[in-house]
């Protein structure tokens, strides 16, 4: 599986937790960031992370172009939401395009750790099923 790990400056070191934790589960997916938190990633946990620019300078647009692709499964961005972001309209639209295309999306630690856990347990499974057909019909 394809997953993309956001975090904005306040809640980077909150990443860096998340991800040693569970580096077992995600050291067997693929997985994508922004600049400095991948960075940061990489250097902590010895992970290896596809980094994007940062997000003020396009890397949410670009995680958001592979959603849009049906290039990514599972979203993670621990997002900041006391800040104002000179960028959010793009952390806006990464957000509705995942709503848009179905996309499993964490915007805080507890959620993060709930779908890490279901990766791991194959519930996300679904996504292999939907990237092979291009769509899913539940009814």
């Amino acid at each position: 599986m394809k997953v993309a790990l956001i975090a904005h400056d306040r809640k980077k070191d909150l990443m860096i937790q998340l991800c040693t934790a569970y580096k077992a589960i995600l050291e067997e997916h693929v997985l994508f960031a922004t600049g400095t938190t991948g960075t940061r990633i990489m250097e902590a946990t010895g992970l290896n992370v596809h980094r994007f620019k940062s997000g003020p300078l396009g890397g949410d647009q670009q995680i958001g172009a592979m959603i849009s692709e049906n290039q990514m499964d599972l979203v993670i961005f621990l997002r900041d939401p006391l800040a104002a972001m000179p960028h959010e309209p793009d952390v806006t639209a990464l957000i509705r395009l995942s709503d848009v295309y179905e996309i499993p999306l964490a915007t805080n630690i507890g959620t993060a750790e709930v779908l890490l856990r279901g990766l791991d347990a194959g519930f996300v499974d679904w996504r292999e099923f939907y990237n092979s057909e291009g769509s899913i019909d539940f009814g």
